[in-house]
């Protein structure tokens, strides 16, 4: 793996620990070099940890709505029909 685009297509796996001993060297030799991917691997630690430990919140007012309304608008745009 010569640049950061290869790296991050491992950073999944590399972070829950699913690749193998020769890949996990090699990341973490590119990490210790490249403050980007450190940066990178740090917070998708923080964001499945998170995930993991974290408690369901309630939508904020009216967002679920507006998300429907968007995801409808895509979704017509993209088939040209309604989703029924």
């Amino acid at each position: 793996m010569d640049n950061c685009r290869e790296y991050l297509e491992n950073l999944c796996s590399y972070v829950d620990g699913e690749v193998d001993d020769s890949v996990c060297r090699e990341i973490e030799k590119h990490l210790a070099g490249c403050p980007d991917c450190r940066i990178m691997v740090d917070t998708l630690r923080k964001t499945v940890r998170l995930c993991r430990e974290g408690k369901e919140e309630p939508l904020p007012e009216g967002l679920k709505a507006r998300m429907e309304a968007i995801l409808e608008k895509k979704w017509k745009e993209k088939f040209g029909k309604d989703e029924g």
